[in-house]
């Protein structure tokens, strides 16, 4: 049986925490973000998969230095020089377009910079990749519409594929598990489309596969997201991460059929939350258990202290920035949160 193999990957956000030049010296998260986007693309190659989709998000902001354009799309180039095309969904934080676009061109990268289908031959199977820009204010009214402008009914393929970057009904995130059900910006289960082996979709961090709507009604075609590749906040203290290789062929109905997909996770920095009870607590104590938060803590955690109550005056020193810089190992992220107080953190 013949089958497409396609990696997939989403909201890497690349530039997340790594300023070109920092004001101080402090361990960066921005590195762990570029290391787990390098393993994915090795992963393509040691799967020799046909193509690599992006799901979108592949920066951390829109107004970003060519440099880091220029850094996030090597990779990919490499991916193309070798005979891998490379598809990319510009995602809701580039607003839905790619900075200093000129850095990514090359024959064998596909920006959906606009509703748009590319065909793909694979093994002797014909793949049409139909997808759009992220839709930022009226997803759930015009989803429908962006679909059918994508022109995918025109390529022909025994196999199609929907990429995008938008949240969909019954998707969940947070520690509380938030449901999208409703709002400008999520997608209705009953506009998910028919004849596609499977929507292919960023934006949401979580990694699930959503195959049935609000209701229970099974959905005519997946929705998968692979999640981030890093934890980019506590929210998603405890999430796994990755990627999603899926193998993709023809069935018995038109738009050909997702015969499996497997979460390839990868490594990701802990992220730990210490309640400090520290009201009245002089600078001796409050250091000592700040200490021994750190201590307890894995060596590459980000570790978030939550003070309660109020330390006296002269304690306060030992929360700033480079106070806990100096008590934590240089691998360690930390930051204070004197919780009574409602302050920003300090890190």
């Amino acid at each position: 049986m013949t089958v497409a193999r396609i990696l997939f990957l989403a909201d890497t956000h690349l530039g997340f925490d790594l300023p070109l030049r920092p004001r101080i010296e402090r361990r960066r998260r921005g590195h762990d973000f570029f290391d787990n986007y390098e393993r994915v693309l090795d992963a393509a190659l040691a799967e020799r998969v046909d193509a690599i989709v992006h799901g979108g998000d592949l920066l951390y902001r829109s107004r970003v230095p060519a440099r880091l354009v220029q850094q996030a799309f090597a990779p990919l180039k490499r991916m193309a020089e070798v005979g891998v095309p490379v598809y990319l969904v510009p995602g809701n934080h580039e607003r839905s377009h790619i900075p200093h676009a000129m850095l990514a061109l090359h024959p064998r990268i596909h920006v959906f910079d606009r509703p748009q289908t590319f065909a793909l031959e694979a093994k002797g199977l014909r793949l049409a990749l139909a997808g759009f820009p992220c839709e930022r204010k009226e997803a759930r009214k015009r989803f429908a519409a962006l679909v059918e402008d994508t022109g995918w009914r025109d390529a022909g393929a025994a196999v199609n594929l929907l990429c995008v970057h938008q949240a969909f009904e019954g998707a969940t995130v947070g520690p509380s598990d938030f449901t999208f059900r409703s709002g400008d910006d999520v997608v209705r289960g009953a506009d998910v489309p028919a004849p596609f082996a499977a929507v292919l979709a960023g934006h949401v961090h979580r990694h699930q596969v959503l195959t049935s709507d609000l209701g229970g009604r099974p959905l005519p075609t997946p929705v998968l997201y692979p999640g981030s590749i890093e934890r980019t906040s506590f929210a998603e203290k405890d999430e796994p991460k990755g990627c999603l290789l899926l193998e993709v062929g023809i069935g018995d109905s038109p738009g050909g059929v997702l015969r499996s997909w497997e979460f390839r996770r990868l490594p990701a920095r802990p992220m730990l939350v210490r309640e400090l009870d520290a009201d009245g607590a002089d600078r001796a104590r409050l250091l000592a258990m700040v200490m021994q938060a750190v201590g307890e803590a894995p060596t590459d955690a980000v570790l978030r202290l939550r003070i309660h109550g109020r330390p006296a005056a002269e304690a306060r020193a030992v929360l700033g920035a480079a106070s806990l810089r100096s008590i934590a190992p240089a691998t360690m992220n930390v930051e204070a949160v004197l919780v009574d107080e409602r302050r920003p953190p300090l890190r």
